[in-house]
């Protein structure tokens, strides 16, 4: 009799235990809509930092978004060129030397529009000087240098990673 209730002791813990496992996997798959929701919102949330922080380098897109930006604000684009892309560990900085023509009230401008920019642009060495002589819509030309971030890819595979630069005001 002991061996048969010692063996009825051992099958009714091991089914005591099976039931918490079953109760929970039946609470989990109760979860699964809301684990579902949060995936979606943070795959939501990885297209949006991806406009701030994208994978690819695109100078023509850059450029193009850059002159958007100098026409809004009354500046002249006289000179945009590359510089050498700097790579950190989890992303790239490609700064842009541009030399622009317009007022100060314009330059302003410019620094507003690239502040609400949704993709990270940061401004700095800036340099200006009085245009001589000065016309009504140009009187000074400012050099800076706009610098913009890459994600670059995760090493092992494991998919893409990275963290977003801060964004300063307008200068470095």
């Amino acid at each position: 009799v002991t061996e048969v209730q010692a063996d009825m002791a051992l099958r009714e813990s091991r089914l005591a235990a099976l039931r918490a496992d079953v109760d929970k996997g039946v609470a989990t798959a109760r979860q699964v809509p809301q684990f579902e929701d949060q995936v979606e919102k943070l795959e939501q949330g990885l297209v949006s930092l991806r406009e701030v922080l994208p994978e690819e380098k695109d100078v023509a897109d850059i450029l193009r978004r850059i002159q958007t930006l100098a026409t809004k604000s009354n500046l002249t684009i006289q000179r945009f060129q590359p510089g050498k892309v700097v790579q950190q560990k989890l992303y790239a900085e490609i700064p842009y030397k541009l030399q622009a023509e317009g007022t100060y009230h314009n330059l302003g401008y410019f620094f507003d529009q690239i502040s609400k920019f949704p993709r990270i642009i940061n401004i700095g060495e800036i340099a200006l000087k009085a245009k001589t002589p000065p016309e009504p819509n140009a009187t000074i030309t400012a050099d800076l240098v706009a610098t913009t971030f890459v994600l670059q890819e995760a090493k092992g595979g494991a998919g893409k990673t990275g963290t977003v630069p801060k964004q300063p005001s307008l200068a470095k």
